[in-house]
């Protein structure tokens, strides 16, 4: 029995029928072989975890930590066991702690997080670092549950910051911290269907190519919704896509039976903004033509974008926000994300807009929280149901977490010469442009683009480059799990199928930020020596 036809034939069978996600399991368990036989490393551009980390804020943690616990044990002190923070004096007895450990990690910022509280935000100096130091110790429930009070407005600075190109709309977001922007989907998801928002069924419409969950989250058997798919398929002069949507498709988005919009901006995988003339329409569509649409708008790469603005800027009344701290900060495993919802908000208005017998039914479910659970705004129903509604009382994320998240918000406040910020995308441009090389190709700039992955469209590169006949002979007598697993096989490269995430069938989709600088050299020069052979076998066919 030949084995590599076995297991082609394996890998064949399952491509397009399961995640992308899960199909890299089974290009790594090739490309692991491959690495084992020839002392290849192993190089998996298939996941977008950076391989960065923003230390500093760490530091800041870690060291507030040890203040946090001193603290503990000058309330009560007995071997293991220590008491909970008091709040009187607990300000002056921090800055006697930084005073007398100038030499420690992260003082610096430590302090100047403190002292931006105390100085930007007026905040009251106790109240500010008994709340910290609270949360670090992580001894009390949440308190909010939606999120820790200081902690929510130093996080809402920074969201500003990012989200709305410091020009916010007037009026405040409220913030739901949460455990990354996959438990922020699973929420929302979970409480538009509870409070009847949407019901199994609905018409709701996904900007592709997406995140691969957003494609199959809404064909559960609980959702079942009927899909629109609004699609990137703009191109440039020269044939090349630009993974913008044309006026035509976001038209498509007049219609007012789609009750939702869901989508990522910078999408992944093209890790591409929408740009501004597309935002100038789709604000056009929603306030002539379908004012009551919700927007989840998923911002977790806006960070590697200049200038970005995010939807819940120019659309605040329709949009919740969705962020994650994960790709920026290199903090995946910290599970850091928040749900953003304005003040005055379309949600809000739909549930008082709905007919009084689900109304019922929404007073019964909500009725332990509120004596008028009409007026339960829709932000703290995705608290209550984040729990069952029953367990709201142990609602929210982990104080510690809390903490984390405003350290590396404070931090990027405090940067006001946005170091760390070019930094990290320096490093996705970098890695884009030796990618590029190694194929070959030269790179077109884009304002827009994040540079956080890149989808390369196959059949694109080869009807560009060699014209149509090469690109049908291309599609004739291949397929594009081909490449991949000639890639995995003979390489010990792992990458991702782009028609996955409802891109073009031949993409596929490379991380930048999980490598180091060379791997992308050599990913782009074997990618690129496997398409020569084809370009080659074609020429030989050609002139038999």
């Amino acid at each position: 029995m030949d084995i590599k036809n076995v297991q082609r034939k394996e890998i064949e069978k399952i491509y397009g029928e399961i995640s992308p996600f899960e199909f890299k399991n089974k290009l790594i368990s090739l490309a692991e072989g491959q690495r084992a036989k020839s002392a290849r490393v192993l190089l998996n551009a298939g996941r977008g975890n950076p391989n960065w980390t923003a230390a500093t804020p760490r530091e800041a943690f870690f060291t507030f930590g040890l203040f946090a616990v001193e603290e503990t044990r000058s309330v009560w002190n007995d071997g293991d066991l220590a008491g909970m923070p008091r709040k009187s004096g607990i300000a002056e007895r921090f800055y006697e702690f930084i005073n007398k450990h100038k030499e420690m990690p992260g003082v610096e910022l430590l302090e100047n997080i403190i002292n931006y509280g105390i100085r930007d935000m007026g905040f009251d100096s106790d109240k500010w670092v008994v709340e910290l130091t609270d949360a670090i110790i992580g001894d009390n429930y949440p308190l909010p549950d939606r999120m820790l009070s200081h902690i929510e407005r130093i996080v809402h600075e920074y969201l500003v910051q990012e989200l709305c190109y410091n020009k916010p709309p007037v009026g405040k977001f409220n913030i739901f911290a949460v455990e990354g922007a996959t438990a922020a989907m699973c929420y929302i998801f979970d409480s538009l269907i509870a409070n009847e928002l949407l019901t199994r069924g609905d018409k709701i419409a996904l900007m592709v190519p997406v995140f691969t969950p957003y494609l199959e989250i809404p064909h559960l058997p609980r959702y079942n919704f009927e899909i629109v798919h609004i699609n990137a398929t703009e191109l440039t002069k020269d044939g090349t896509h630009t993974w913008q949507y044309p006026e035509s498709e976001l038209n498509k988005l007049k219609d007012t039976s789609i009750k939702a919009l869901f989508i990522v901006n910078p999408s992944n995988p093209p890790s591409v903004a929408m740009k501004n003339e597309s935002v100038k329409q789709l604000i056009s569509i929603v306030e002539n033509d379908n004012p009551n649409i919700m927007i989840i708008s998923d911002d977790v790469y806006s960070t590697f974008v200049n200038n970005f603005r995010s939807l819940m800027a120019d659309l605040p009344f329709n949009t919740i926000g969705v962020y994650s701290y994960s790709k920026y900060f290199g903090v995946t495993g910290w599970r850091l994300g928040t749900i953003a919802l304005y003040d005055e908000n379309v949600f809000d208005k739909l549930l008082n807009e709905l007919p009084e017998d689900k109304k019922i039914e929404l007073r019964q479910r909500y009725g332990g929280l509120s004596t008028t659970p009409d007026n339960v705004k829709f932000i703290d129903r995705i608290v209550a149901d984040s729990r069952q509604v029953a367990l709201n009382h142990t609602a929210g994320l982990s104080t510690p977490q809390q903490v984390q998240m405003a350290f590396f918000s404070a931090f990027a406040l405090l940067d006001k010469k946005n170091k760390y910020k070019t930094q990290t995308k320096n490093i996705c441009k970098r890695r884009q442009k030796i990618l590029f090389n190694g194929l070959g190709l030269d790179l077109r700039e884009d304002p827009y683009d994040a540079a956080y992955y890149t989808e390369f469209d196959l059949l694109e590169w080869a009807t560009c480059y060699y014209g149509k006949e090469f690109g049908e002979y291309l599609q004739e007598k291949y397929k594009p799990v081909d490449i991949l697993y000639r890639l995995a096989e003979e390489c010990a490269i792992v990458l991702l199928s782009g028609g996955g995430f409802k891109g073009p069938e031949w993409s596929i989709r490379i991380s930048l930020a999980n490598l180091n600088d060379d791997a992308y050299s050599e990913i782009g020069k074997e990618l690129h020596k496997i398409l020569e052979e084809y370009v080659q076998s074609w020429k030989f066919h050609r002139n038999i």
